[in-house]
């Protein structure tokens, strides 16, 4: 099976791993699933970010890679592709730790959203480097939370700059 091919009917339901690394289903969507699948964490944020506790939040997000390694591991391995591209809980899981971050206004989650997945696609090093070489699902995991690091400097470089056309 190659990066692209449409993973098998039913597929989604055959492991509850299969339905986590597909996103809940987000991955399946055509066309863009990694930035369809971004999209649901989002609510998984607000959610977290609801509960008014940093920490609890940043042990679910911890929870959520960790969970989503080992989703990620197992559905490559069923679809003989590693990094198929519907599998997207690496994109849910780096976008909730990259929306900490934030003030949760949708203009920052907007922008984290846009920076987040320029990265993503971009892959500038030494993501490329480990996107290519560690094939299992912690490699999966790793790129996209390698890719916040650059998103959250842009974005910190952005704001900053925004404030002071502002003040």
């Amino acid at each position: 099976m190659s990066k692209r091919d449409p993973i098998p009917s039913g597929f989604i339901f055959k492991h509850p791993a299969h339905f986590i690394a597909l996103g809940f289903g987000s991955g399946l969507l055509p066309g863009m699933p990694g930035t369809w699948g971004t999209l649901p964490a989002v609510p998984i944020a607000l959610l977290l970010h609801a509960l008014h506790n940093d920490a609890l939040y940043l042990i679910a997000t911890v929870l959520l890679i960790a969970v989503g390694t080992w989703a990620a591991q197992i559905a490559g391995k069923r679809l003989n592709e590693p990094d198929h591209s519907g599998i997207v809980i690496d994109e849910i899981a780096a976008f909730v730790l990259l929306l900490f971050f934030t003030d949760f206004s949708w203009q920052q989650i907007v922008l984290a959203f846009v920076l987040f997945r320029f990265f993503d696609i971009l892959k500038p090093p030494p993501i490329r480097y480990f996107d290519t070489r560690m094939k299992n699902g912690f490699g999966v995991m790793l790129d996209d939370l390698l890719a916040i690091v650059y998103a959250l400097i842009a974005m910190i470089a952005v704001l900053r700059l925004w404030k002071s056309f502002v003040s």
